[in-house]
């Protein structure tokens, strides 16, 4: 059985790929698995180390404004039609899987064209432009989120399945992720991250937040400000004479290996609006504040913010609105009304998909027969 996955340009088209691969993998373990993505990209770095087959196509992102770059963008797009076509005559792929990201578009498209069966799955609340347009062509879609289906023009194709989430987050040793972290489990926790690149204004607003909460006893923060942002983000705290070597309920890193740990033994999750950190919160149950990244195509993750807030699982601010302050006192009301968290996380779970890879595994089960 031949396998052709794609999906790149950022973490949240890759890593449901790759969840995706290696559960096609371990159901079909004589499956042959090819992933197309592009030169110079995070799935050009990251998919061979998974140990999965790699290869390239050409092709570029379109800008929003028409210019010189635009005939290249095209150019390029042909290019990479003629670069699919020939990867889907040489290999004769049984299935042809898309999780996002221009790299999709070439590839999928010319699979439909060709007769392939073709599946693409949408991680956000408001559909990528690619899985929109490819959406009209492949046989079917799996969604993550109910408000993504009337973006899609036949809503027949549509399965909402949720985002494919690492499996290892449900299995945490809660006690063991206490001692691996260095967090007292007699006080709450806060998790604070702008998704794995940090976020320059969720860090901003940390300088302020941490100056209140510093050496404050019956809460922790544990803040990750992305390897870029970190030493900026130590340099302010220095400026605003705020001194945490001698602290004992705050923890700051640029990067953190132990995420699934992490979370799970959150008390509340500080965080932007990317549908994987979205699905592993929502899959745990966990409270959260979310700041959705403003600058990211279409808004799409202002779209999942309010998609969570209007469940009762998180309460959003969006960055326009955000200062250290607001989320200081964000955080105080939340953490001090049990009741008002626990109805949080009770909504957090109950939206939580932990089943996704199965039910998309379903849908391609049913395809290929």
């Amino acid at each position: 059985m031949k396998f052709l996955i794609s999906g790149g340009g950022t973490g949240g088209h890759i890593y449901p790929a790759l969840s995706i691969a290696h559960r096609i993998k371990k159901d079909y373990p004589d499956a042959d698995i090819l992933y197309i993505g592009t030169e110079k990209s995070m799935e050009a770095d990251i998919v061979p180390k998974e140990g999965f087959q790699f290869k390239t196509i050409r092709v570029k992102g379109f800008t929003r404004k028409i210019s010189m770059d635009t005939l290249k963008t095209a150019k390029e797009l042909l290019l990479g039609l003629n670069d699919a076509r020939k990867i889907i005559k040489k290999y004769s792929p049984n299935i042809v899987i898309g999780t996002g990201g221009y790299v999709c578009g070439p590839l999928v498209l010319m699979a439909s064209l060709k007769g392939v069966p073709t599946l693409i799955h949408e991680q956000n609340a408001l559909p990528g432009v690619t899985n929109r347009i490819l959406s009209r062509f492949v046989d079917q879609v799996a969604g993550s989120f109910d408000e993504s289906k009337k973006y899609f023009k036949d809503n027949s194709k549509v399965t909402i399945t949720g985002n494919p989430i690492r499996e290892s987050i449900l299995e945490i040793d809660k006690k063991e992720a206490y001692k691996k972290l260095k967090v007292d489990p007699n006080k709450k926790l806060v998790l604070v991250f702008g998704g794995s690149g940090g976020q320059q204004s969720l860090n901003d607003a940390m300088i302020e937040t941490i100056k209140n909460h510093i050496n404050n006893k019956l809460i922790q923060i544990l803040h990750v400000t992305g390897k870029r942002h970190y030493d900026k983000f130590m340099n302010n705290l220095k400026k605003n004479d705020i001194d945490i070597s001698s602290n004992n309920n705050i923890i700051i890193v640029p990067y953190l290996f132990q995420m699934p740990e992490a979370e799970s033994i959150s008390d509340l999750i500080i965080t932007s609006g990317g549908a994987i950190s979205i699905a592993e919160i929502t899959a745990i149950g966990i409270p959260s504040i979310i700041v959705p990244k403003a600058y990211t195509t279409d808004n799409h993750q202002e779209f999942n913010a309010r998609a969570l807030e209007k469940s009762g699982a998180s309460k959003m601010i969006l960055e326009k609105d955000l200062n250290g302050q607001k989320l200081s006192d964000m955080i105080d009301s939340l953490l001090n009304d049990h009741n008002k968290l626990g109805s949080m996380a009770r909504n957090s779970k109950k939206i939580g998909k932990t089943d996704a890879v199965d039910k998309i595994m379903s849908i391609v089960d049913n395809m290929i027969k």
